[in-house]
């Protein structure tokens, strides 16, 4: 089976030539080079801090594994440098389409209107996106990514954490002040801070062929209830780059794995598929759905991203999604927290907000699982039912589950203010921002999340221009939308997406979510605001 796979070479570092007792100093150690740690890493390094990058492997490309990255992941690799290329690569979709055996039941538009730079969903092998950060990482001189050195100890101090790394030339030991724990779902740093990992592990297994071939098939996501060509069970097709197509078929539950993945034994049930048996296998994989999480994601100066602190079952593209959105979450954080520009207790934030989506998720992919392999004989019932409804009535199409997919998550969080203005619309505040077109630039259309990446990473006031001027704290960049230095049009379509009369104001944090919103902002209503969503009051 082919696949792609990019060597990296081990090389010693000096920090394994210091003294046992007087090991090397650093601010912040990432663990795992998977697409949570790089991104994470790189958010630190373009907000100024030096990162160490460790990873126990020295290779990318063990299988296609994560494929389908969300607009709002794409929204955050574009401020990371990285965005363009992965679309360029990409599979870009929004239309799904579910099937209960060889009938259509509706399909779904999941972007259906106008006005965002990124669309809906693009599919990519986790190994090119892997390779795209890699790529990135070389251009920032504040990234230290060391291969094959995997950690093999850790201790906790008031002020530190002390690792103990093995290399090819043998064990040596770092000091940081943070350590990110971004090694996967079977975190070995997990078990060294003693967590559990508690949630529910579902008995279904669930095959994944990744083949090669070439076909007509529109590039959309299609689920299939009772197929033809799998009676009883459910399947799904996604194309990927390269001609490349994922296909995941639900196997018996008392299945033999080491005998459903051999390749003689999957390619008669995907030739059933295809009608053809015109392919090569890109990777096979069999998995069962999980639905776990830490109880909490800070360990002293431990914290828990991606995988290792939460895992969702693969449909609905919650899991890399999910964690990317943990690193961007964490990264603004934790840099004010080592600026001292925040108190160490911001970081609490992180665990409130993003427990709170892990939550969501799980939630979700347990709806879904138990839709699409039911527990019971009430719960094959009650999905019977509902297909059969759909057939006729809307209301049957929502209740149907092939996976419900990623969305950002809204926090109920300590960091928003609340509305003291009505608001018939637009994001609030805990909700995530809204791209939308602005005024042409240069002869072609700029986007807000544009517009909001240049400048830096602070804080940013989104006004929409009366004529006057607001009176930003320090530490705020603006945006202003309308009037004569501003962009686009204050009475234009985002305005309408944001509820935007003119003179309203939306305070955004670093990671683009709605802090706080204003119908007359006033500088000290805007730094009272900014206070509470740095963590200072």
């Amino acid at each position: 089976m082919a696949q792609a796979k990019t060597q990296f070479g081990y090389r010693r570092h000096p920090d394994q030539d210091r003294p046992g007792a007087n090991p090397a100093e650093h601010a912040v150690v990432v663990v795992g080079a998977g697409p949570v740690g790089l991104s994470l890493a790189i958010d630190l390094a373009q907000r100024g801090q030096r990162v160490v990058l460790l990873d126990d492997a020295d290779r990318i490309g063990e299988g296609s594994r994560a494929i389908c990255f969300s607009k709002r992941s794409l929204e955050y690799w574009d401020r990371l440098g990285v965005g363009d290329r992965m679309v360029e690569k990409g599979v870009v979709w929004s239309v799904g389409r579910i099937f209960h055996g060889e009938s259509q039941l509706y399909q779904f538009n999941l972007l259906p209107e106008d006005g965002h730079k990124r669309p809906a969903f693009i599919n990519l092998q986790q190994y090119y996106a892997e390779a795209y950060l890699v790529d990135r990482i070389t251009d920032l001189p504040g990234i230290d990514l060391r291969w094959r050195n995997k950690v093999s100890a850790l201790e906790q101090r008031n002020d530190s954490v002390v690792l103990t790394i093995d290399t090819p030339e043998g064990a040596y030991r770092l000091h940081a002040q943070y350590v990110i724990a971004c090694d996967g779902a079977r975190s070995s740093l997990r078990q060294m801070v003693g967590a559990e990992f508690a949630g529910q592990v579902f008995e279904d297994q669930f095959l994944i062929a990744d083949v090669k071939m070439t076909a007509e098939f529109p590039t959309e996501r299609w689920f299939w209830f009772d197929p033809p060509f799998h009676a009883g069970r459910s399947a799904l097709l996604h194309k990927q780059p390269d001609d490349v197509w994922r296909i995941d078929l639900q196997l018996n539950r008392y299945a033999d794995p080491a005998v459903e993945k051999q390749p003689e034994n999957v390619r008669p049930r995907i030739a059933r598929m295809l009608g053809h048996d015109k392919f090569e296998f890109e990777w096979i994989s069999l998995y069962k759905f999980q639905c776990r999480r830490m109880d909490r994601f800070l360990h002293g100066r431990v914290v828990f991203a991606g995988d290792s602190a939460h895992q969702v079952s693969p449909f609905g593209a919650r899991g890399a999604n999910s964690g990317l959105e943990d690193a961007e979450n964490l990264s603004w954080k934790l840099d004010r927290v080592l600026r001292g520009q925040s108190p160490a207790s911001l970081l609490e934030s992180y665990h409130v907000e993003r427990s709170m989506a892990a939550d969501e998720n799980i939630r979700e992919s347990t709806r879904s699982t138990d839709f699409m392999a039911p527990n019971s004989h009430q719960e094959a019932r009650l999905r019977k039912a509902v297909l059969s409804l759909a057939k006729e009535t809307e209301f049957g199409k929502r209740m149907v589950n092939g996976g419900r997919l990623s969305v950002p998550c809204s926090y109920d969080t300590p960091l928003s203010s609340a509305d003291t203005d009505a608001w018939g619309g637009g994001p609030r505040p805990g909700c995530s921002m809204l791209d939308a077109p602005v005024a042409p630039r240069g002869g072609e259309t700029a986007y807000l999340t544009d517009t909001f990446r240049q400048g830096g990473t602070d804080f940013t006031l989104l006004g929409f221009g009366n004529g006057a001027a607001i009176d930003v704290p320090d530490g705020v960049k603006e945006i202003r939308i309308g009037g004569a230095d501003g962009f686009g049009d204050a009475a234009g379509p985002i305005a309408k997406r944001y509820d935007a009369a003119p003179g309203s104001a939306y305070l955004l944090r670093p990671d683009g979510y709605v802090a706080a919103r204003f119908r007359h902002p006033t500088r000290e209503a805007i730094a009272a605001a900014l206070s509470r969503a740095q963590g200072l009051n």
